[in-house]
């Protein structure tokens, strides 16, 4: 059984609550996989990099932005001759519109092409200039608001990709923002949509409507995503046996844990473990 555990990088960052790298000098630290306790921003100029992110690998191709949460997994694979930015983030340095945003397209959408003159380019040597100088005045002041700045840009595009703009301060939104964090914290327990519309106060029907529209997936989508994702960490980096693990996700039957894992992922969950060990 596996014996390695996810690595989890915290307390890393300085005062400011924001560090910059440039990407070609950060490789070796990020192959292994971890989780952080901040945000990271990919801000890549040109290039080909591929990372893996809840076990999922995402290309990126050309001017390209990304984001990872706070606890998601993730690696850098490999990537061509190219440049760029690495940029971490504490949460509280994150306006809390912002950090929505990002939850809502956790999983969804966490990259978008750019133009290579897009003025987000423009920002990063501004950031750069004033984390170098702790002693100009309003250093602080100066930087959280290079961040929000920055931070804002990405969700903006996020939106305008998904054609979501219109629908930020609406209900809908809000719904697809709670049944994700409910997703997040009851999967475990609630294993059908209709306990989720239950708790929302919706109709599951209406729920299964809404969460589509926002993120292209019904609601059963993201329930059994967040299960199946639970399961492959598990399977990855604890050692807890299949039948073990079956009962930490919540199902009393195992044989029925196993038959819904490899519906899902054409792999038996003991194929899955000992491919990612």
């Amino acid at each position: 059984m596996p014996k390695n555990t996810i690595l989890l990088h915290q307390h890393e960052l300085k005062a400011t609550g924001v560090e910059v790298k440039l990407m070609g000098n950060f490789k070796k630290m990020v192959q292994i996989p971890h989780r952080d306790d901040h945000y990271m921003f990919i801000i890549q100029q040109d290039g080909q990099f591929l990372w893996e992110l809840d076990f999922n690998e995402v290309k990126l191709l050309g001017p390209t932005l990304c984001f990872i949460v706070p606890g998601q997994v993730h690696r850098y694979i490999e990537g061509t001759q190219g440049g760029g930015w690495l940029v971490f983030v504490d949460s509280e340095v994150i306006p809390a519109l912002f950090r929505e945003i990002f939850g809502t397209y956790l999983n969804v959408c966490q990259s978008v092409s750019i133009k290579s003159n897009d003025p987000v380019f423009n920002l990063m040597p501004l950031l750069e200039d004033t984390l170098s100088q702790p002693s100009i005045p309003l250093q602080k002041t100066l930087i959280k608001s290079l961040t929000e700045a920055l931070t804002g840009a990405i969700a903006s595009k996020l939106m305008q990709v998904q054609n979501t703009t219109n629908l930020l301060s609406g209900q809908k939104y809000t719904i697809v923002k709670r049944f994700k964090q409910l997703v997040n914290t009851k999967c475990k327990e609630l294993k059908l949509v209709k306990g989720y519309a239950s708790l929302l106060n919706i109709s599951p029907l209406y729920l299964n409507e809404v969460v589509k529209e926002i993120t292209g997936f019904a609601a059963s989508h993201w329930i059994q995503h967040e299960i199946l994702l639970e399961a492959k960490r598990l399977l990855c980096y604890s050692p807890l046996d299949i039948k073990q693990i079956a009962y930490e996700l919540g199902y009393e039957d195992h044989a029925y844990f196993s038959r819904f894992f490899k519906k899902n992922t054409g792999l038996t969950a003991s194929v899955f473990r000992a491919k990612n060990h």
